[in-house]
C-alpha cells in the first residue's frame, strides 16, 4: 500500500534527515505510535465482545511496558480493563520482545557470532543492553524446532547420500571431549539438495551406524543408490543391513586430500596430476594399473603413504569405475558437503568449545538451515547424470 505524498511531508516536517532512522528517530516514533494504537484497537475488540456476552467490563487507564524491538528500545502504553482479562496478541502479557527481535538474536547466532559479539552488536547499533540469558532464551526455542525437523518425513529415494563427519570440542561430564558431528546429505532424484540429519556421538562403529540408517528408513526412506562416505568406521556394513543394494563409494575427494597430506607444499601441485590418472582411468582394471604405475614411480617411491592409503581403501573406490562419466563427475566434483563443513568450522572456531550437546545442535542446526536457504538449483553436472543414474539403476531411480 502507497504512503500518500502529503502524510510524508507532514511526518518529515522540521526532521533532521541524519536522525529519522536513529535510536528515538522517526522509525521508533511510528513503531510506538502504530503499536499503541494496535493495542487499543485490539481492547476496543475485546469489549466489544464482552458486551455481546452480556459481561460488563470497561477502560480502566493504562501501563507502561518496555518493549525490545530490532532497533531500539520502545516504552509503551498497554490499554487495561476493569476485568483484567484483555491479553493483547500484539504483545502478550509476559513478552518483552517483538517476534522480529528474537528474529534477528536467530539470524546472528545463524552466521556463528558468539553471545557475546551478540550483545556487542545490539549495543553498538541500537543502544539495547541485552542479557546473556535472553539471547540463550531466544536460541534454546530452536531446541524444539530442531527436535522436530532430525524426526520429519523423508522422500522415498535418494539418488546419492554424503554422509561426512567434523570433530568438535564439546564439554561433557566436567570434561571437554572431542566428539563427531556427522552430518548427511542427500541429493533427490530431480538434483534438489536436502540435509536428512545431524549426528553427534563421541565414538563411531557399526552399531551407531545402523541406529541411523534405521532412523533414516523409519523416516521413509526406502532406497539410497550411492552412498558416499570418508573411510567411516562401520559405516559399510550398517548401511548393507538395511539397504542391501546401497553402492557404498569412498569420497575420492576426501581420499585425495588426505593422499596430499604425505605431500610436503612444493610438490603438492604435480602429485594432483598423477592422482588424476588413477581416478580417470576408464575401468577398474585401467585405475588400478595407474595406481601400480604412481607406486613404482617418482612420486610414490618418495610418498609411500600415498599408495597404500589408496590399497587400503580400494574396495570401496572399485565402484566408482563401473558408473558413466557424468555420474563419477558428481561423485567427485561436488563441493555441497565441503562448502557445508566450510561454514560449520568458521561457526566452531569462535567458540573453542560448547558447553553441551544441546548448544552445539542448536548452532549446527541454524548455520545449516541457514546454508539450505541459499541453495537455488540443482548443480549443473546433475542433469547430464540423472539420465545416467535412470539407465544404470533403473526403476530403483525412476519408479520414485
Amino acid at each position: 500500500m502507497a504512503i500518500e505524498k502529503e502524510l510524508l511531508d507532514r511526518l518529515l516536517a522540521g526532521r533532521d534527515p541524519q536522525e529519522l532512522f536513529a535510536k528515538d528517530g522517526l522509525l521508533d516514533d511510528l513503531k510506538k505510535a502504530l503499536s499503541e494504537r494496535i493495542l487499543n484497537a485490539e481492547l476496543d475488540d475485546h469489549l466489544d465482545e464482552g458486551q455481546v456476552a452480556g459481561l460488563a467490563n470497561r477502560r480502566n487507564g493504562h501501563s507502561k511496558k518496555t518493549v525490545l524491538t530490532g532497533t531500539s528500545k520502545l516504552e509503551l502504553s498497554i490499554p487495561r480493563d476493569r476485568a483484567g482479562s484483555f491479553d493483547p496478541k500484539l504483545i502478550a502479557k509476559y513478552q518483552r520482545r517483538f517476534p522480529d527481535f528474537d528474529a534477528k538474536i536467530v539470524s546472528m547466532y545463524a552466521r556463528g557470532m558468539t553471545v557475546r559479539e551478540i550483545r556487542g552488536h545490539l549495543e553498538e547499533l541500537y543502544g539495547i543492553d541485552v542479557s546473556p540469558d535472553l539471547i540463550s532464551a531466544v536460541t534454546d526455542a530452536v531446541l524444539e524446532e530442531v527436535a522436530e525437523w532430525q524426526n520429519r518425513p523423508l522422500d522415498a529415494c535418494f539418488p546419492l547420500v554424503f554422509f561426512d563427519a567434523i570433530r568438535v570440542k564439546i564439554r561433557d561430564e566436567g570434561f571437554v571431549r572431542n566428539k563427531a558431528i556427522y552430518i548427511a546429505l542427500g541429493i533427490l532424484p530431480d538434483g534438489t539438495k536436502e540435509i536428512l540429519g545431524i549426528w553427534i556421538e563421541q565414538t563411531e562403529g557399526a552399531k551407531f551406524w545402523l541406529r541411523v540408517m534405521n532412523e533414516l528408513k523409519n523416516r521413509g526412506v526406502a532406497d539410497i543408490l550411492i552412498a558416499v562416505v570418508d573411510g567411516l568406521k562401520g559405516f559399510p556394513e550398517a548401511i548393507n543391513a538395511v539397504f542391501p543394494q546401497t553402492v557404498v563409494q569412498t569420497c575420492i575427494v576426501h581420499l585425495i586430500r588426505h593422499s596430499l597430506e604425505f605431500v610436503s607444499w612444493k610438490d603438492r601441485k604435480p602429485v594432483v596430476p598423477a592422482l588424476r590418472a588413477i581416478y580417470r582411468a576408464k575401468d577398474a582394471e585401467a585405475g588400478l594399473a595407474a595406481l601400480d604405475a604412481f607406486d613404482a614411480g617418482y612420486w610414490g617411491q618418495r610418498y609411500p603413504a600415498i599408495a597404500q592409503s589408496w590399497r587400503r581403501n580400494w574396495l570401496h573406490v572399485v565402484p566408482f569405475f563401473a558408473f558413466p562419466e557424468s555420474v563419477r563427475r558428481i561423485i567427485y566434483t561436488t563441493n555441497a558437503i565441503e562448502a557445508l563443513n566450510s561454514k560449520l568450522r568458521r561457526a566452531v572456531r569462535t567458540r573453542g568449545h560448547f558447553p553441551n550437546d544441546d548448544a552445539a545442535m542448536k548452532l549446527l542446526y541454524l548455520v545449516l538451515n541457514h546454508a539450505a536457504e541459499e541453495w537455488k538449483r540443482a548443480p549443473r553436472e546433475w542433469f547430464e547424470a540423472r539420465t545416467q543414474f535412470a539407465v544404470v539403476f533403473g526403476e530403483r531411480f525412476v519408479s520414485q
